[in-house]
């Protein structure tokens, strides 16, 4: 509350600072006029308008009614600054502080508790960050309301009407954005507890929309000013081609990052393959995105790259597929044969984390040292550390169910035939020294 009273104080200091002037330099603004009519805030807009040869902003409709409503109240006909005139701004200032509290107590008190009521939580989030710009609204408009009840000169109530629009459009501003920062903060939040895809993309998505609200906003405010908002507009389309010749890369890799927030081929912690690089996501930024690969290296990737190489996402998969190859030795008997592979079937049918709707078991070929034997199945749980586990499992089963049949792993063998050659004809054996 000190700060809004400093406000008003300040504010109030330069107006007499500037109707003292006026003063001083022969102008009488206090005078009251040759024929007694109501003041309004109109009339004096219209005359710094033509004193000063450019139209002043205009305040608004709402400010004017107040000023008038409390105006007509007291039957203020006068166009100097009596103690009536006076006395009118520090009520509708009182006014304001107090309908500030009731406001920010008993109203927002009372959305407070509705809002306990419902089972979403935006409207618990979304109340009280709206209360502090409604307040500040509240004790904008008794400030201001309070200033144009006084008289000021000609400079001084062009620079007010400036402050009117400058004041309150920061403070509708500030109230667009409390309420959009709340709605995609209440967005990221569910998201999140829903595990969507997009929720790793929501930081990035939220500084962007941020950003575009804010220079949306700032060009208003400049246009309510009277900048020429279009020619300004127009100049940085030219620029913004030289810059965009300038940054394509850049450019290319948020429009990049922009194709995997909608496809959403992975998010964050899970293990993909990018190209020819795989790694863990740990991050997902607006340029690149970053792998942690098995070695612990990390890996950042331009996001135009993401886009345009194919990507396999490891983490996603619903099971793991393990192949596995091994050899028995050659003096294996054809019934041995039928035996083990009946009991590899067996192996994979009663094992709990393995797959049951595919699994194959067969006797593949011939090899250069080994009758070969090839094992497909699939673990349930695709996490690779766990699929190591089963994969262990197995093996051991495998190892066991061959060594109780007393048969044997083969591993590369050579056998080599050396045939006795008969002596050379027509060579005569070397004399001997």
């Amino acid at each position: 509350m000190k700060r809004y009273v400093s406000l008003f104080l300040v504010c109030l200091h330069l107006a007499t600072g500037v109707l003292a002037q006026e003063e001083a330099s022969g102008t009488d603004v206090s005078a009251p006029s040759a024929t007694p009519v109501a003041d309004t805030t109109q009339t004096v807009n219209a005359a710094a308008a033509v004193a000063s040869g450019h139209a002043a902003p205009r305040p608004p409709d709402f400010l004017e009614a107040v000023v008038d409503g409390a105006l007509e109240i007291f039957d203020v006909k006068s166009s100097g600054n009596t103690a009536t005139r006076y006395v009118i701004a520090v009520l509708l200032l009182v006014i304001a502080f107090l309908l500030r509290r009731v406001v920010t107590i008993v109203i927002f008190g009372f959305f407070r508790k509705l809002s306990a009521r419902t089972k979403t939580t935006l409207d618990d989030k979304l109340f009280p960050a709206l209360e502090d710009p409604v307040a500040a609204l509240i004790v904008i408009t008794g400030i201001m309301s309070a200033l144009k009840v006084l008289k000021l000169s000609l400079a001084g109530d062009e620079a007010l009407g400036y402050a009117i629009t400058v004041s309150f459009s920061l403070g509708l501003f500030w109230l667009f954005l409390r309420a959009f920062d709340t709605l995609l903060d209440h967005l990221q939040s569910a998201a999140k507890e829903k595990q969507l895809g997009i929720a790793a993309f929501m930081p990035w998505i939220k500084k962007t929309l941020i950003a575009i609200f804010v220079v949306f906003g700032v060009l208003m405010i400049a246009q309510s000013l009277g900048a020429d908002v279009k020619a300004f507009l127009a100049g940085l389309g030219i620029g913004g081609l030289a810059f965009a010749l300038a940054a394509q890369d850049t450019i290319a890799n948020v429009f990049g990052s922009i194709v995997v927030a909608i496809d959403q081929p992975f998010k964050v912690g899970e293990f993909v393959q990018i190209g020819s690089l795989k790694g863990t996501v740990e991050d997902i930024g607006l340029r690149s995105t970053k792998l942690r690969t098995p070695e612990r290296s990390l890996i950042i990737i331009p996001n135009k790259s993401v886009a345009s190489d194919p990507v396999t996402n490891y983490t996603r998969m619903p099971q793991r597929r393990v192949d596995l190859s091994i050899g028995l030795t050659y003096d294996t008997a054809p019934e041995a044969m039928e035996a083990i592979l009946g009991d590899f079937r067996e192996i994979l049918k009663n094992d709990p984390e393995v797959h049951q709707e595919f699994f194959a078991v067969h006797f593949t070929g011939y090899g250069a040292s080994s009758l070969d034997i090839t094992i497909i199945y699939f673990a349930n749980d695709p996490a690779f550390a766990q699929a190591l586990v089963v994969r262990e499992r197995i093996n051991l089963k495998i190892m066991r169910a061959v060594n109780a049949r007393g048969l044997s792993f083969a591993f590369p063998t050579q056998t080599v035939h050396v045939a006795t050659l008969p002596p050379a004809q027509g060579v005569a054996p070397m004399a001997r020294s």
